[in-house]
């Protein structure tokens, strides 16, 4: 697809009066950092791919497995065994060459984490223990970056926007996070496939706000229940 074919590619985007061509031209000028290409964060790639997003980052250690495919829909069965990095690179690609895809296979620690995400606009933490979203938040409240954050398990999902322009933190909502080991996960307890695109597309959507300057609602804690099909906002 050449330059020229921006526009078609995107119209459906230009169109909304709030975004138009300058918010276009934000959102292919962003870098974006998306930890974990697992369920959460196959939806937030996909709607950052499709929306144009500039320079998109992928952050994983992990290799697809079988049963990652119900819920982790940007990889397939022909790329279980390969890592996930390369696989989310396979369907960037494939969906939007326009993209710039940087792979970082490896997992986000205290030596790597600074210089890594430093690197990217907007911080989106998909991923799945809290040793790292705890790390990612400190992270980015450091460098001063915004972070996406969301969590599943079972039938609920958390969605909230940290450290925008200065806003509260993970810490400021949970000082400190739960032992590991005694947490329930996904592993143990499960989760239906359809919630992590409920969240993780609420997660995209977030991101995109923030790249084209939209109202983002700061200091509040989305929950959803898809069981009782609630929607709840916490104030923090």
């Amino acid at each position: 697809m050449k330059k020229e074919d921006h526009f078609s590619r995107y119209s459906r985007q230009i169109f909304i009066e709030e975004i138009g061509l300058e918010g276009q031209k934000k959102l292919m000028a962003s870098k974006v950092l998306v930890i974990g290409a697992g369920g959460l964060g196959s939806p937030i790639i996909q709607y950052l791919t499709a929306a144009g997003v500039g320079t998109l980052g992928i952050a994983d250690f992990d290799e697809v497995e079988l049963h990652n495919l119900n819920r982790q829909i940007i990889h397939t069965e022909d790329t279980v065994g390969l890592s996930k990095v390369k696989s989310a690179q396979i369907y960037v690609e494939n969906l939007n060459h326009q993209v710039v895809f940087e792979g970082i296979e490896e997992k986000i620690n205290k030596s790597n984490a600074e210089k890594i995400l430093s690197q990217y606009d907007v911080i989106v933490d998909g991923s799945d223990n809290f040793s790292t979203r705890y790390l990612v938040n400190d992270t980015c409240v450091k460098l001063k970056k915004t972070l996406v954050y969301g969590s599943i398990l079972g039938f609920s999902g958390q969605v909230a926007v940290f450290n925008h322009h200065g806003s509260r933190n993970l810490r400021d909502l949970f000082p400190e996070p739960p032992f590991d080991e005694d947490t329930p996960d996904c592993d143990s307890l499960g989760v239906l496939g359809a919630l992590p695109g409920i969240i993780g597309s609420m997660m995209a959507l977030q991101t995109l706000k923030i790249i084209t300057d939209l109202p983002v609602y700061l200091n509040q804690l989305t929950l959803v229940n898809i069981i009782d099909w609630r929607f709840q906002t916490i104030d923090f």
